[in-house]
């Protein structure tokens, strides 16, 4: 499989709802949530992408740019955009959507980087 094929097949969506526990004292959804969905889905993305042992070993630029509120439904989305020798990176995008509305818009993006590692946690080549 090529390397856009590869991407492509790896490409992970999950959707969630965001319930009272996951919000703040403004009851929209707390930012140490959401990275933690960010970090899951990405974790998850490279893993699909390698089918190797992944660490997280950075969070780069993480931009919150709308609240999400309590009540509404939030797709996260994964996608590979780096591939390096050991490492990779994953872009993430949380989406908001209305549950009874049609209504959606892009509130969270970040990227985050990955290696690939053996079972002594020793970095290997990620393909």
């Amino acid at each position: 499989m090529d390397l856009d094929n590869r991407i492509e097949q790896s490409k992970t969506s999950i959707f969630k709802a965001v319930f009272p526990n996951t919000t703040n004292h403004y009851d929209t959804l707390f930012g140490g949530a959401a990275l933690q969905l960010m970090d899951e889905v990405a974790f998850i993305t490279a893993t699909r992408f390698s089918r190797k042992r992944v660490v997280t070993v950075s969070s780069d630029k993480v931009d919150f740019t709308h609240p999400i509120p309590a009540g509404t439904l939030v797709e996260l989305i994964g996608v590979v955009s780096h591939v390096g020798n050991t490492s990779l990176k994953v872009q993430v995008e949380i989406y908001i959507e209305q549950m009874y509305s049609e209504d959606r818009k892009m509130a969270i993006q970040g990227e985050f980087t990955f290696v690939a590692v053996d079972e002594n946690k020793n970095p290997v080549k990620v393909l």
